[in-house]
């Protein structure tokens, strides 16, 4: 037992039962966890070895108490305390919606998601997955899309360490019974991204699939997700993605989706039942787009729709959906075989930019050819790219705005003088324009006659800023450097 947790850390209590029936299925355990007028019910599950648990996430500070109630008997009425501290200097709490298309942290600091994807590298051998960790740890990385199950797709043959199920004598999988093992090292991974400060977004299906996790059947996927959020809602680093490209649940003989759209529906809502912290939600698409609008999404996960334009349409999609737009596959900087999969570092750098000007949150990825296929999309392991530095450079530059950035085109005085560049805006205080692929030799810009401005000239990819001289206002020119990738930052003084 934990006497004292931080806020936002992790309280765990273990009651040792025996039991001769199925312990993930025959037995109920919850938990409601009281602080002053507050109660929290959370559910416990079967920890492997006669072990039991309860897990919970204290938001306020202060005595906590907790009392079981079971079908056992000897896990009913189990009663305990303890004293929730104030949180560490690095720990915020769990990533939030903020003012409708942003997040922040529980402790109300900004959060600017800057991800990647690495799909099954909780499933690599041990060494690679501690090189991942090391690389993850020097990146620009605060968000990792991963999957609970292993994957079957090209460059992804090989077999998993440990699977998420226990086998039968016959070496079939048990869909009723957890391997707790796969569980606990899951578990560790995710601890180990809490402490480089990176969110863990979990992907719980796809379709990539030649073990049968993908095609469970509906009573035994609503079982596994019970099991798995009771599990981990508690890790204040967790994002929960539903699925990976969801609209590929498909038997492509007869062409019938094997999971419905009211599937999905369901599996959110069973999300929503049994998280108490009520995490990030969302879903990915390849093709069609789920309903971002609907209420228990709380953000959009978005693929791109053409085989260029992607990043150009989050003020579109912020508009369409209301929520905040993470484009967390943009395509990948590499150059393998796949179209999704061969764009240029500077193209990446560049749909970052536009993405985060425009108002959103992008998504890397990686998959250069490697001679043991141990592509980083997938498999991670280290970076080859370049675009992970101008990344990092662009993460400074968002950090250090006074705010999150509003595309001009949601502000109707402003767009009619800059509709034809990408720029982000905070108030009247801060102005970031992104020319990307065009090369101005100069820019007429329009501004507040009443306030005074620094500007600054970005080179995106040399990851230069160089000050004009002056103090600006109202309507003037500038000279640019009449290359590709530049940006101007103009920032209000106020002395």
């Amino acid at each position: 037992m934990n006497d004292k947790v931080e806020r936002w850390g992790l309280f765990e209590e273990a009651f040792r039962v025996s039991f001769n029936g199925n312990p993930f299925t025959d037995v109920n355990l919850k938990a409601v966890f009281k602080h002053e007028k507050m109660a929290v019910e959370t559910d416990g599950f079967y920890d492997g070895n006669d072990t039991y648990k309860i897990r919970f996430m204290p938001e306020m500070t202060g005595e906590w108490t907790y009392v079981t109630s079971s079908n056992l008997p000897s896990l009913d009425g189990k009663i305990g305390r303890f004293e929730c501290t104030q949180p560490s200097s690095d720990n915020h709490g769990y990533v939030k919606v903020k003012d409708q298309f942003h997040f922040e942290y529980a402790d109300g600091t900004s959060h600017y998601s800057f991800g990647t994807t690495c799909y099954a590298w909780i499933h690599q051998p041990m060494e690679l997955q501690a090189k991942t960790l090391e690389t993850l740890k020097l990146s620009p990385f605060n968000k990792i899309r991963m999957c609970v199950f292993p994957k079957h797709y090209d460059y992804n043959l090989n077999e998993p360490l440990l699977y998420p199920f226990e086998k039968t004598p016959e070496g079939i999988f048990d869909f009723t019974r957890p391997d707790t093992g796969f569980f606990r090292h899951l578990e560790k991974r995710i601890l180990e991204l809490q402490e480089l400060g990176i969110e863990c977004d979990l992907i719980l299906f796809h379709p990539y699939d030649r073990w049968g996790f993908s095609d469970m059947g509906f009573e035994r996927d609503c079982s596994y997700l019970k099991y798995t959020i009771s599990r981990l809602a508690h890790y204040r680093n967790i994002w929960w993605s539903l699925a990976n490209e969801y609209d590929l649940f498909i038997d492509w003989q007869t062409n019938v989706p094997k999971k419905t759209e009211d599937d999905w529906d369901r599996y959110f809502h069973i999300i929503q039942r049994y998280d108490p912290y009520q995490h990030l939600r969302s879903i990915h698409n390849c093709r069609a787009f789920y309903d971002y609008g609907k209420p228990w999404v709380t953000h959009c996960s978005i693929q791109r729709q053409d085989t260029f334009r992607t990043s150009e349409n989050t003020d579109v999609w912020r508009n369409l959906y209301k929520k905040p737009v993470v484009i967390d596959e943009c395509a990948y900087e590499g150059n393998i075989n796949h179209g999704w999969g061969n764009i240029t570092g500077e193209e990446m750098t560049r749909r970052f930019w536009e993405g985060v000007v425009r108002g959103g949150y992008m998504g890397h990825g990686e998959t250069y050819v490697h001679p043991n296929d141990i592509l980083w999309w997938s498999h991670g392991g280290v970076l080859h790219g370049t675009s992970p530095d101008r990344i990092a450079f662009l993460r400074g530059i968002l950090k250090n705005a006074p705010g999150p950035l509003t595309p001009v085109t949601d502000l109707e005085k402003d767009a009619r003088h800059y509709w034809d560049v990408t720029c982000g805006v905070v108030g009247q205080e801060y102005y970031l324009f992104y020319f990307g692929f065009y090369q101005p030799s100069f820019r007429h810009f329009i501004l507040p006659e009443n306030k005074k401005y620094k500007l600054e000239i970005i080179d995106t990819w040399n990851m230069t800023i160089h000050e004009v001289p002056g103090i600006f206002s109202g309507r003037f020119n500038i000279a640019l450097p009449s290359r590709q990738y530049i940006a101007v930052r103009i920032t209000q003084v106020r002395k």
